[in-house]
């Protein structure tokens, strides 16, 4: 049972960075089409007033939640290498560092989803709000990238799930290693007892 175990937490610190850098593409990767679609529609961008396109605004009001959003992404990575830096992807036996590197990523990963998961639906809610015919007009005028898509709004649903996945998964592997190891504590025992 041990090969399986240590088999499964390997697989799963791995999958923890993979998930980790996937939210932080996902944060990267957010903004792209706001910025080729939305961007040029502000004539003035000291005065966020004046656009062309009725909502676009949005783009502006997204830039400090992504930026915050950015750096929660990177600190989901380094809590993921701190699984490997504490031995969790080998150690056989757990202790105390391991057990705290699992449930700050765990804890971590599951905050930064829910969290996410509200300001993304909100921004969603303002996106949805934009005068589409307006942007269409925009975009064929001056010639730039035009959508009504709300793609990147919509797979956070898949990259959290993905992310918190990973984490239960890991609690799970680590309450499964806690029964491992009280077994073979008590067969070690049971062993002493009939050798005394």
């Amino acid at each position: 049972m041990y090969k399986k175990q240590l088999k499964l937490q390997k697989i799963l610190c791995f999958l923890a960075i993979v998930s980790s850098v996937l939210i932080f593409l996902y944060a990267l990767g957010i903004m792209t089409d706001l910025y080729d679609t939305l961007y040029s529609t502000m004539k003035n961008p000291a005065d966020l007033t004046e656009t062309d396109v009725p909502g676009s605004i949005v783009y502006y009001n997204m830039q400090a939640y992504n930026s915050y959003f950015l750096r929660e992404s990177i600190v989901l990575i380094l809590f993921s290498c701190l699984l490997f830096l504490t031995n969790t992807h080998v150690r056989r036996k757990y202790y105390i560092g391991n057990y705290i590197s699992v449930a700050i990523f765990a804890i971590a990963n599951i905050y930064v989803a829910i969290e996410a998961h509200g300001y993304i639906e909100a921004f969603k809610e303002r996106f949805l709000r934009i005068d589409f015919a307006a942007l269409k007009e925009h975009a064929e005028m001056w010639k730039t990238a035009y959508t009504d898509s709300t793609f990147w709004f919509d797979i956070h649903y898949a990259v959290f799930a993905f992310s918190i996945l990973v984490a239960i998964l890991l609690v799970v592997s680590t309450i499964w290693k806690i029964r491992l190891m009280k077994e073979e504590a008590r067969l070690i025992a049971v062993g002493k007892e009939k050798t005394a």
